[in-house]
């Protein structure tokens, strides 16, 4: 039973197959390996028992111990995204995939061997203490983040809510060095905000991730600015950073016929090709869409813009997305952890890979630093506050929504054309 998660296969695998693919070489000998392999597994077999045998602190050589840290290192050497997650670390992942979990509230990505953060999610600790888009941990808790896997550095920012971790953070976009305190808190992410009427007869919505509920909410969502009228769309996937990727295609089909692709992925070899077909529900929605994206809309994201895109379901306005595209195969292994491997890359319906590229927009719309800062906040803070409450507590009036405008711009336009065309047709 496969579970896709964003740019993640979630899947249970037969222990013979996982032991296959050379996970716990340890813990069998079995001749699992013939020819080279086999000779390369009993080297690393004697590593093991010389350093658990003569290493001068008894306290850091135990088997799992060694085991864990050999196979996280093996993985990690193939590609940022590859990599073993303990028992401890497996159960955090599959928190992930609930949408619940304790820690500060951001979404982070190795990005040129740097921990950086994607976008913080809105409401958490995280992004109350100002972390931003691109910003790189430097230490957390004094300790340095050059050369931790992400797993480990997952694992120093998570804790019990109520506690405290101090965070050292480097901004390149204003080349300087920050450090904060964050109580972590309980982390429930909600999928879809600020569906609402923003212009007459166009509505607007925002999914903040792809969850397992998401596509639901956007339907409904969908629904309820119907029945108030909406005649034109405004998608924005900015600052999000993905999630499922069965909830992104859900969420893109209710614009496509049956049966068309939305998304495919490619392994090493020509056979490994999947293709994703979309399955709406009931009739293709057919008013015109704009999708807002920028640096942070990532992976899931970015399947649902390019698929709008390439399909000219959707304008796309904004900056380049962030360009994670490739596919990682969880496989849960006997001891209870999981092996994530790098197996395939994802292909908008043109055939252009996103992973390393991104999505370029039709309409490009760049914010200065300090519009990006603001609006974060703007998009984030002011729905649920009044504009004197924000104005004193964030020290400025909102701004507009250079993105945003330039969205209804388009809208306005294509609506016009529409009803124009209509008329001609009569």
């Amino acid at each position: 039973m496969f579970k896709r998660v964003l740019l993640t296969v979630v899947a249970a695998l037969p222990a013979g197959l996982a032991l296959a693919l050379g996970l716990q070489l340890v813990a069998s000998r079995m001749p699992i390996f013939g020819g080279e392999a086999a000779r390369q597994a009993a080297q690393v077999e004697e590593v093991l028992r010389l350093v658990n045998k003569y290493y001068v602190r008894d306290a850091d050589v135990d088997y799992s111990r060694l085991t864990e840290s050999a196979l996280d290192g093996m993985l990690h050497s193939l590609d940022p995204h590859s990599d073993f997650m303990s028992r401890r670390e497996y159960g955090d992942f599959q928190d992930d995939t609930r949408g619940e979990f304790g820690g500060i509230g951001i979404h982070i990505e190795m990005r040129d061997k740097r921990l950086t953060v994607v976008a913080p999610i809105a409401g958490t600790p995280g992004d109350r203490a100002g972390l931003m888009r691109g910003d790189q941990f430097v230490r957390v808790d004094g300790r340095e983040m050059d050369g931790l896997s992400l797993e480990k550095c997952l694992e120093l920012l998570r804790g019990a809510p109520g506690t405290s971790v101090t965070v050292a953070i480097h901004r390149p976009r204003t080349n300087e060095t920050l450090e904060r305190t964050i109580v972590r808190e309980v982390i429930k992410v909600q999928s879809v905000r600020e569906a609402r009427m923003v212009a007459p007869e166009i509505g607007s919505v925002r999914i903040l991730h792809f969850g397992e509920k998401t596509a639901d909410e956007f339907i409904a969502a969908l629904a309820s600015l119907e029945s108030q009228g909406m005649r034109a769309l405004i998608l924005d996937l900015r600052d999000n950073p993905g999630g499922l990727l069965d909830s992104a295609v859900e969420v893109a089909q209710p614009f496509f016929e049956k049966g068309e692709l939305v998304v495919y992925t490619q392994g090493r070899i020509p056979e490994s090709r999947e293709d994703i077909f979309a399955e709406p529900a009931g009739p293709r929605r057919a008013y015109p869409v704009a999708v807002l994206i920028n640096g942070g809309s990532a992976s899931a994201s970015e399947i649902v813009a390019g698929a709008l895109r390439d399909t000219r379901r959707a304008i796309l306005i904004g900056e380049k997305s962030f360009g994670k595209g490739s596919v990682q195969t969880v496989m849960p292994v006997r001891g209870g952890g999981a092996l994530r491997l790098t197996t395939a890359l994802y292909y908008v319906p043109s055939g252009e890979a996103i992973n390393g590229r991104g999505i370029e927009p039709q309409i490009k719309v760049a914010l200065t630093t300090d519009e990006d800062h603001k609006l974060a906040i703007q998009r984030n803070r002011l729905p649920v506050m009044t504009p004197e409450e924000f104005r004193q507590q964030f020290g400025f009036d909102p701004i507009e929504d250079r993105q945003m405008t330039a969205a209804l711009d388009v809208l306005r336009g294509m609506m016009t054309f529409d009803e124009r065309e209509g008329m001609a047709r009569q």
